[in-house]
């Protein structure tokens, strides 16, 4: 059985760990502020983890953690391992080393997660992998652990860019929502009746129909910070600059959220962050 190990247990992390454990695989983990999954074997050292396993998957905050996991782990002995980065960064972290990675004998993909650590327990979350064919599937044998929701989008760093074009979307229909729902209150909508209807026509999306019972208050845990969407929200805006691309949407958005977190909704699931939209009326 191919060993799997997970680096990076946060949010993300440790849904994707746990998820895969109980699926079977034969999973460790290692972070490096110490944090554990439960139920998930840890490892000593980042050392440990590479050398147990056959796969490794990144699950990492930013550009800088997953910078200086990936100069760690070119150090080490990678012959025949397969690097997954899940990780929400810019393409360029990995691409402008993969050269070094194949010289090593290894191979690596960008398989960035949409959905949170909900839809990732749940094996329901989407995954856009970017990387050469026999990479690519090679990811997918592991990956299918998480979800049947798996698209080999092109070429390594197309993973992020997919990501980029379906999350940002996101980003902007909740600028729409914040525009209308204040309309809702103001013409006696219930948030409930607004927010079914919504969510069940052509102009649903999941991740708000998903939701119904964040928003409506009946379920108060939080699969996505608002602070690590603002975090996305740069990443985004990074991607398509680096493309000579530009997003006022979303420019608009982080205003948004900046002025969201310094009300103090920070970590806030965006369920809450909608029915504020609609208390405006």
């Amino acid at each position: 059985m191919q060993q799997v190990g997970v680096i990076g247990l946060g949010r993300m992390g440790s849904a994707i760990a746990q998820r895969l454990q109980s699926q079977g695989k034969a999973v460790t983990s290692w972070t490096r502020s110490g944090r554990a999954a439960e139920g998930v074997p840890i490892a000593p050292k980042l050392t440990t983890v590479v050398a147990q396993s056959d796969i490794l998957i990144l699950s990492l905050y930013d550009d800088a953690a997953v910078t200086d996991v990936l100069e760690q782990m070119l150090a080490l002995d990678l012959n025949g391992k397969l690097i997954i980065d899940t990780s929400t960064v810019l393409p360029t972290v990995l691409t402008d080393r993969i050269d070094r990675i194949t010289a090593l004998g290894a191979n690596a993909v960008d398989a960035p997660i949409s959905g949170g650590p909900e839809m990732v327990a749940a094996g329901s979350c989407g995954i856009f992998i970017g990387g050469d064919d026999h990479a690519a599937q090679m990811a997918r044998d592991v990956l299918t652990t998480l979800s049947d929701r798996i698209f080999h989008v092109g070429p390594l760093g197309a993973g992020l860019v997919m990501k980029t074009i379906n999350n940002a979307m996101l980003q902007c229909y909740m600028q729409g929502l914040e525009e209308l729902l204040p309309l809702a209150k103001r013409a006696g909508l219930p948030l409930e009746t607004a927010i079914t209807i919504l969510s069940g026509g052509p102009a649903g999306m999941p991740m708000v129909r998903d939701r119904i019972p964040k928003i409506l208050g009946t379920d108060e845990t939080v699969g996505f910070p608002l602070t690590a969407i603002l975090k996305d929200n740069g990443i985004f805006q990074d991607v398509l600059a680096a493309y000579d691309l530009q997003s006022p949407l979303l420019r608009m958005s982080r205003t948004h959220q900046e002025t969201a977190i310094a009300e103090g909704l920070g970590d806030a699931d965006p369920a809450q962050l909608i029915a504020a939209f609609y208390a405006r009326g």
